[in-house]
This record gives structure tokens, C-alpha cells and sequence, in this order.
């Protein structure tokens, strides 16, 4: 590793960050452990190792660990997807339907009800969209479609009851895009947004697209070629001891209770649903290999993924109207961005107005993090990426010690480009 002050960090201030980052949450009991690597202008800039992967085994967080990255997914999924955009395998603006026929009639929720009973079908009153789904939408979550988890419509909770993107789906994403023709839309497509099984749907699109599974596309066209040899849906018994324990916090707060063993994960078998919005374990290094990729405009090592320009697309805001999130969400809604200032790209936010945010950063750095956690943000203009992984799930302190990092690398610097 470089030292940080040719690649424009202060060493004494990134001394810091790891000071305040391990003090205020893994001392302070809101985090098992954290691993975080700084990556700029071509070199490792920075590695923080903290805490535990297992507490009860009292295993020290290691560099190769492997983390449920959870919705740090999707950002793969979308490269997956413009991958095959590169192809001209399909557009961003054709309608859903073009590829899933059975969505052709979908619409809009008016009134209705899920039955109460397992086997009766649900009951809905529907409207017509004011306009057909693209693929865009899914990829901006702007599609209609919404997550079990929300708990704010009798939508939603259609899809509790039908244990949608479960990962023990028996047909896997293709039988939860059978289930999803079934059910109305949340509202019509590109008037609100709305965190969504949306990704999911894009990793069928690149399952039927390019005539293997998800998975497997994954593994042959993404992961292989840049060496991300610890990224897959499940866990292999080789590598269980380097598999981190996920936690949540005990009630009040602070403190942390064991939420799946790595010993006895559900992720020591291959899912039957692979899911691209959210079913995907890495280590940090891993990840961080998908970013350079990015931040290099498409190329590792000599390995193109995308274009330059293709990979430009990620630091755009697609909501209508330069709309940021928080203007088109519904009170209350869940995202892994808490910030104004913040557009959507494709699978990710993108910063659209700094000021807003109230946070050091450019404009049009892309950015999301995961259920567990877990966040990433990339950079361009300060060639800059950094990846932060840690195991607490459901964690009240999430959106705050992403803040919080945030504000300490920025503050690290001694050169910015920007």
C-alpha cells in the first residue's frame, strides 16, 4: 500500500477516521466489526480492519471476510443489464411487456384486498397506467412494483403473503415474475419513487435475454473476468470460516443480538431464487474490484466490461424531471439514502445537488448500501471509491455512520480535483 499523501490523504487524518469510525460504533456497540477500503488515483489508499466477524466465536475481522451484501446487489445487477443494452439486446426505454408478455395488462391498484385465506385469490380493483413500464423504471424503481417489507398498501402486503423474492422460491425469479402478472401495480409507472423487487425483475430480463441463469451470467460475463472470486449467491463450505455472523441491535438500540450464524446460514446452500436486488455475498475486496472497474470507465486489468460512455450513464439522474428522491417517494418510504440531494441512476443513487445534502461529495457520485449495513460510493471526479462493510441488520445508526464516513474521508483529503 502507497502512502496516502502521494495519492492526496493525510495520513494523521485517516488515523483519524479510523479512530472516531471504531470508537463511535463498534465500541459503542451499534457495529459487530467494519472493514473499509479507500481506494483513489489508482492505489489502495487506506484499509480499516475493526472489530469481530463473529463475536460469539470472537473472531477478528479479517480482509478476505465475506459480508451479505444485500442491496449492494442491485448496483451489479444494472451493469448487468447495460451490458446487454451494449448488445442490442434490448433498450432502456422499450415497454416491460416486449419481454414479459403476461404484463402487457397490468394495472394500477384502485381498491381491494389479499385474501385472508392461502389458497383463494386476491381480490383487486384496478385502473389502467398512464403509461406502459419501461425497463428504465425498473431500473430507477420507478415501475410501480414495491417491496413486501413496506408495510403501506394491501399491495404490499400481497406480496408478504406470496413470500415474493424469498429465497427458497421453488421456480426462483421466474416463477416470482409468474406471481408478479397476478398483482397490480403500486401506482402508475414514472410518477413516484418507490424501492421495489424492481432489480429482481432486471435479473430475469438477463436471465431470458441471454439464455442462462442469473447466476451463471454472473459468474461467466462479471465476477470470473475480474477476478471476484469470493462474490456468489451462497456461501461454499471452503470458505464458511472467512463468513461473517449478521447481528441486530438488541432493543434500545445499542448492544447487538446474533441474527444468522455463519455456521448455520441459509446462505450455505445455492438459493432457488437468485436475486439481483439483493441475494449476493462479497468481501470487500471483491467489491471493490466491481468499483475500479467503474471509476477506470468500464475496464480492469485489461478486462472490458462497459464502455466509458456507458458507464458515464451511472452518474445521471433519471427521475422525471431532475426529481430526487425524496421529492417522489410516499411518507415514510425505506431507502438506503436518507439525503436531499440525491437523484437515481441506474440501480444507485447519484448526487444531483451537493448543497442539499449537507455533506462533502460531487456531483454525480454514485453511491448505495445494503440492508446489513453495508455501503459504497464512487467518485469520478475525484477518482475515488470506497467500499464499507460491516453485518448488523435493521440498525437505527445505518444512515448515520454513512454520514458520518462520508464526512471523514472527504475530510482526509489535501488534494481535490473537483
Amino acid at each position: 500500500m502507497m502512502r496516502p499523501e502521494t495519492a492526496g490523504f493525510s495520513s494523521a487524518r485517516l488515523a483519524r477516521l479510523d479512530e472516531v469510525m471504531t470508537r463511535r460504533y463498534v465500541e459503542g456497540g451499534y457495529l459487530p466489526g467494519m472493514l473499509i477500503h479507500i481506494y483513489r488515483k489508482g492505489q489502495l489508499v487506506h484499509t480499516t480492519l475493526s472489530g469481530h466477524i463473529d463475536l460469539e466465536r470472537q473472531k477478528p475481522m479479517r480482509e478476505d471476510a465475506i459480508f451479505r451484501i444485500y442491496s449492494m446487489s442491485k448496483p451489479i445487477t444494472a451493469v448487468a443489464l447495460m451490458m446487454l443494452v451494449e448488445e442490442g439486446r434490448l433498450g432502456l426505454d422499450d415497454p416491460v411487456h416486449t419481454y414479459i408478455p403476461e404484463w402487457k395488462d397490468l394495472g394500477v391498484y384502485a381498491s381491494g384486498m389479499p385474501s385472508l385465506l392461502a389458497d383463494a385469490p386476491a381480490s383487486f380493483i384496478t385502473t389502467p397506467p398512464l403509461r406502459p413500464m419501461k425497463v428504465i423504471d425498473l431500473a430507477t424503481h420507478t415501475s410501480g412494483l414495491t417491496y413486501g417489507f413496506m408495510m403501506r398498501t394491501a399491495v404490499d402486503a400481497a406480496y408478504r403473503q406470496l413470500k415474493l423474492t424469498d429465497r427458497q422460491t421453488p421456480g426462483g425469479v421466474s416463477e416470482m415474475v409468474d406471481q408478479l402478472a397476478k398483482l397490480p401495480l403500486d401506482f402508475s409507472p414514472g410518477t413516484a419513487w418507490n424501492y421495489s423487487v424492481a432489480i429482481d425483475v432486471l435479473g430475469y430480463l438477463v436471465e431470458k435475454l441471454s439464455g442462462m441463469s442469473f447466476g451463471e451470467f454472473l459468474r461467466t460475463r462479471l465476477f470470473e473476468p475480474l477476478g471476484m472470486n469470493d462474490t456468489a449467491f451462497w456461501v461454499s463450505p471452503d470458505k464458511t470460516e472467512r463468513f461473517t455472523s449478521c447481528y441486530q441491535p438488541e432493543s434500545g438500540g445499542r448492544g447487538l443480538k446474533l441474527q444468522d450464524d455463519a455456521r448455520e446460514s441459509t446462505y450455505a446452500a445455492p438459493p432457488k431464487l437468485e436475486s439481483g436486488g439483493g441475494g449476493l455475498v462479497s468481501t470487500a475486496e471483491d467489491y471493490l474490484r466491481f468499483c475500479r472497474m467503474m471509476l477506470n470507465g468500464g475496464t480492469l486489468d485489461g478486462v472490458q466490461i462497459l464502455s466509458p460512455k456507458t458507464v458515464a450513464l451511472f452518474s445521471l439522474n433519471y427521475l422525471p424531471d431532475n426529481k430526487e428522491i425524496v421529492d417522489l417517494s410516499f411518507p415514510g418510504m425505506f431507502s438506503e439514502s436518507d439525503y436531499a440531494g440525491v437523484g437515481f441512476s441506474l440501480g444507485c443513487g447519484v448526487n444531483v445537488d451537493v448543497a442539499k445534502t449537507r455533506l462533502p461529495g460531487s456531483l454525480g457520485a454514485y453511491s448505495w448500501g445494503g440492508a446489513a449495513a453495508t455501503a459504497f460510493w464512487i467518485d469520478p471526479n475525484e477518482e475515488m471509491t470506497i467500499v464499507f462493510m460491516t453485518q448488523v441488520i435493521g440498525s437505527e445508526a445505518r444512515l448515520t455512520l454513512r454520514r458520518d464516513l462520508r464526512t471523514l474521508v472527504y475530510s482526509a483529503m489535501t488534494e481535490s480535483f473537483a
